[in-house]
């Protein structure tokens, strides 16, 4: 990875960790998919787009109905439960 990539992730992560007030570092708990009969959603200000199948890694269990997720293009966001599937 280059140095310019490097640098980018990291400002990405501390915008993230601003933005959702997110404490401590940022590690995957799992990886979970996106229902893949559920319907494709936009995302919203603190909400991840959804694509159907979209595997997204996991960082945290927020409450009942949401999960704290990011996606292959390294963007952070909230995806409600009841679309998440276990790999």
């Amino acid at each position: 990875m280059t140095l310019k990539a490097c640098k980018k992730e990291e400002k990405m992560d501390r915008e993230f960790q601003k933005k959702f007030k997110f404490e401590g570092s940022i590690s995957v708990l799992t990886q979970m998919m996106v229902d893949p009969a559920a319907t494709e959603k936009r995302g919203g200000a603190k909400n991840l787009p959804l694509r159907r199948g979209e595997i997204l890694d996991v960082i945290q269990f927020t409450n009942q109905e949401q999960i704290l997720c990011r996606n292959s293009q390294r963007k952070y966001g909230y995806v409600p439960r009841a679309v998440m599937l276990p790999l």
